[in-house]
């Protein structure tokens, strides 16, 4: 823990406090630190517990995912908060975790919007990796009749969905390209040069062009 307050800088705490997370380490220093530290389950887990956003960072960069029971995850993703620890516990450890399609049923339509995110993040991995069994249009329903009003982190999850199914799956684009259009949702979206918008028509867009170009 002392480490880590060491990598602290109040700058980088300032940007990222603007977008919720409540830490100021270079990530790149963090990750170096993951390097040498290797694979440690129980460190992994007494970091977790201390509830403080950087040390759950280097938690879930030195667990091992396959590791944690189902309702263990539930209870951690609950608990995450902070959007970078949310998105990173999706992303590095669930994913991984032989779990995951059991939590992303359960979150999907669990009540607290970031809990329903993760289901929505689950979900999008499968419209890109292993579509077979999912209701691609009954997702198109849900997402043009609630994204619009839904909270921030949900909205992001669900649209990033809607994306996905328009690059992915050509039946399906004119839809997710429509929806995208009539509800306008992140078209404004500040985008920084050279970088795609999230606005789901412009993003479907430029992901088909660059698989055309390929």
């Amino acid at each position: 823990m002392a480490e880590l307050a060491a990598l602290q800088d109040p700058k980088a705490r300032a940007v990222n406090e603007k977008r919720g997370d409540d830490h100021g380490v270079n990530l790149s220093k963090l990750r170096a630190l993951a390097k040498q530290l290797k694979t440690q389950q129980e460190l992994a887990r007494q970091l977790w517990a201390t509830d403080d956003t950087t040390a759950r960072l280097l938690a879930i960069l030195i667990c091992r995912p396959k590791a944690f029971e189902r309702d263990e995850l539930d209870t951690m993703l609950r608990q995450a908060r902070a959007p970078k620890v949310h998105d990173w516990l999706v992303n590095y450890v669930v994913k991984k975790n032989p779990h995951a399609e059991e939590l992303c049923l359960a979150w999907f339509t669990d009540p607290d919007p970031v809990v329903a995110s993760a289901g929505w993040a689950l979900t999008t991995e499968r419209v890109a990796k292993k579509p077979e069994g999912l209701d691609l249009t009954g997702l198109l329903d849900v997402i043009e009749t609630e994204m619009k009003d839904a909270p921030d982190r949900l909205q992001w999850a669900m649209n990033h969905c809607l994306a996905q199914i328009g690059i992915e799956h050509t039946e399906y684009r004119a839809r997710a390209i429509d929806i995208g259009d009539r509800l306008q949702v992140l078209k404004d979206y500040p985008t920084p040069p050279n970088c795609t918008s999230p606005f789901a028509p412009i993003w479907i867009a430029e992901m088909v062009r660059r698989q055309n170009d390929e």
